[in-house]
């Protein structure tokens, strides 16, 4: 597979990372698709009494570079998601770079489905943490 792994290409502890830099644009264009309009994300003077000092990105917006990852890296293309699990560790904020990293802990081969560990980081801060199942294409 050009961009991607079978299924029989893959083997526990294989990695696989994104970076982008989020910007007020990125959030902008979320809230925009996700309808999620919460001020924290787009109010600077109502954020700013929030606990958190200011905006921060939408939870999911970076989680979404997870996706990304799983969909045209590792496993790659036609990957289908069964399940994720997310928890929120940190607040994104405009300017930070996260780097999203993909990590197969477990390959079920009746299923020809795929267990990886998740994480979003802010520099050395684990900003998401998570589990991702997918089911992978194979070469049969």
């Amino acid at each position: 597979m050009a961009n991607g792994y079978f299924f029989e290409d893959l083997h526990v502890g294989q990695t696989a990372t994104l970076s982008k830099t989020i910007t007020d644009a990125d959030i902008m264009m979320y809230s925009a698709i996700s309808l999620d309009t919460n001020p924290i994300h787009l109010d600077e003077e109502l954020a700013r009494q929030s606990r958190f000092g200011g905006r921060i990105a939408h939870g999911m917006l970076p989680a979404g570079l997870i996706s990304a990852l799983l969909g045209t890296q590792l496993p790659g293309p036609g990957t289908i998601y069964l399940r994720q699990s997310l928890a929120f560790k940190a607040p994104v904020r405009i300017g930070n770079v996260v780097k999203a990293i993909v990590e197969i802990t477990d390959l079920n081969l009746p299923r020809k489905s795929a267990t990886l560990r998740t994480r979003c980081m802010v520099e050395d801060d684990v900003v998401i943490d998570g589990e991702a199942v997918v089911l992978v294409p194979t070469r049969l």
